[in-house]
């Protein structure tokens, strides 16, 4: 055994990984990434009505709810120390059209959200999205005219829309819809209606993925969606693309980034945050939630460390903050501890 021992340490030249890993307390020492309730942002689904809390089946404890609700919520997060709140409208099917018209509406569902929330829980940030999908009836994040989602006129129109979501008491706006140009026009809009101390986090890199499917379920557009979105999100085989897109936005006047979907883009958040140096964000979406909850349901994986370990991932991959399902389950957990 000695001389066996004495080999080993020929061969390492006396450097043995295990030495730190050898009990609680050295692990811990030397641990690398840490994941806080500081990191988390906790997306919500908003429905017309009082007193609804809705069940959404492909997101197992996910609810949409009615905007009472969603400040009873917005309380419970704040109490947890949750900083933000990224809130999505559930609207009635009436009130979509081509041009999702519904969103220049001062008070429609997303700004009397964002206005409830903020009157009651004025310590907690609210991020808005200004992707016109959840307003259309054809289901695409921006305006269609024939068979193409015309730029110019959705980015007018997105920059509209986020006047009236910053005066609702919006703290940050978070366009999707991947529109050319519409951080830009976003930040002058904003700073003209006197919005200055209003950021943008912009989706910067929003990949025409597979993942979204439990998303439009709770937002409805699954079933109206015409056509896919491959004109306007990016191709998940280009992660130059990827950061040339998140170029421009910088260079617009974007404040934060983020990358969407989340662990199968790790690579992504690792080169936005190595390039610019920005508060860099991954949404964890509805698939990848679904997909643990399922597994997990089933006895395959357990559940809780799954979701702890992939948010260290996001962490790990340069991430400041994750925008995932979990939040509250992980605000809780992180508690006990």
């Amino acid at each position: 055994m000695e001389n066996k021992t004495h080999l080993v340490d020929e061969i390492t030249g006396h450097r043995r990984m295990r030495r730190n890993r050898k009990a609680d307390w050295t692990r811990r020492l030397v641990q690398e990434n840490r994941l806080t309730v500081d990191d988390l942002i906790w997306p919500i689904f908003v429905i017309p009505g009082t007193g609804i809390v809705e069940p959404i089946p492909a997101m197992p404890g996910v609810n949409r709810m009615t905007v009472d609700k969603a400040v009873e919520a917005a309380k419970e997060a704040a109490d947890l120390g949750i900083p933000a709140l990224a809130t999505f409208p559930n609207i009635e099917m009436e009130l979509r059209d081509e041009t999702g018209s519904n969103s220049l509406e001062k008070n429609n569902l997303i700004n009397l959200t964002t206005a409830a929330i903020k009157k009651a829980v004025p310590n907690i940030g609210v991020i808005t999205d200004v992707a016109l999908d959840p307003f259309t009836s054809h289901g695409h994040d921006g305006i269609l005219r024939g068979n193409e989602i015309v730029n110019d006129e959705t980015v007018e129109q997105v920059a509209r829309a986020a006047v009236y979501q910053a005066d609702a008491g919006a703290d940050i706006i978070a366009p999707s819809e991947m529109m050319d140009g519409r951080i830009g026009a976003i930040r002058q809009a904003l700073d003209a209606a006197g919005h200055q101390s209003v950021g943008i986090m912009s989706y910067a890199t929003k990949f025409s993925s597979a993942f979204y499917g439990p998303y439009r379920e709770a937002i409805s557009t699954g079933g109206l969606l015409k056509g896919d979105k491959k004109t306007y999100y990016i191709d998940p085989a280009n992660g130059t693309e990827a950061v040339r897109d998140a170029t421009l936005d910088v260079e617009e006047g974007a404040d934060m980034l983020m990358v969407k979907p989340g662990l199968p883009y790790l690579d992504i958040c690792w080169r936005l945050k190595e390039a610019f140096g920005l508060p860099t964000f991954a949404y964890q979406v509805s698939g990848e939630y679904a997909m643990i909850k399922a597994a997990a349901a089933n006895g395959w994986i357990d559940g809780e460390k799954v979701m702890l370990e992939t948010l260290l991932a996001f962490k790990r991959a340069g991430c400041d903050g994750i925008l995932t399902y979990f939040a509250v389950d992980v605000a809780r957990h992180l508690a006990k501890k």
